[in-house]
């Protein structure tokens, strides 16, 4: 005779899992700019371009410092493929032959734990898509530079506003002892 099949069949775990907290080193930051590209190195010793990984190319700001910096993971793995600062120095210079990809010099991009001079390129699916990203990259250069300088935008709005409020409590102090000055006067 034929077994009936039961719907509820249930088996117990061997193993308990845990949750596992995993930190991606991303969270004191936020994302400015995200989307997806494929970035290549440059290889010297075999004279060529070679790919580091196809995934979403953020740019993210700190939320203490301010600084800024790029951060590409490879879309299934999420393995890191570039990560560092954006300096003054970063330059992107158009790819030979290509409206939709950018080329630039890092003194130390941090992949694996190491840094290593390279010379990137990165390619996304659109000129427009490029053109964006080039904006925003400009953008946070300029932002960098700044902090580097010590001109910090948070900090100068904080002292505005300061000095706003101790002019305002002088002028409220000035008004006041010219009412006193006048009731004085009426007095005499």
């Amino acid at each position: 005779e034929e077994a009936v099949e039961s719907p509820d069949v249930h088996f117990e775990p061997i193993v308990k899992l845990q949750d596992v907290e995993v930190k991606t080193h991303e969270e004191d930051e936020d994302s400015i700019f995200k989307m997806r590209a494929k970035l290549f190195r440059f290889d010297t010793q075999g004279v060529e371009w070679k790919e580091r990984g196809t995934g979403d190319v953020k740019l993210l700001k700190h939320k203490e410092n301010g600084k800024i910096r790029l951060l590409m993971r490879r879309e299934k793995t999420l393995k890191v493929c570039a990560n560092h600062y954006i300096t003054s120095d970063m330059v992107l210079s158009p790819n030979v032959g290509s409206d939709r990809s950018w080329v630039w010099n890092v003194a130390a991009d941090l992949v694996e734990d190491e840094a290593e001079r390279q010379l990137l390129a990165i390619r996304f699916g659109n000129a427009e898509n490029a053109t964006k990203f080039k904006e925003a990259f400009e953008e946070a250069r300029e932002t960098n530079k700044s902090l580097a300088s010590g001109a910090n935008p948070a900090q100068e709005e904080s002292e505005d506003e300061e000095s706003e409020d101790e002019d305002d409590k002088e002028d409220a102090e000035a008004s006041k002892d010219a009412d006193e000055s006048k009731e004085e006067e009426k007095k005499d």
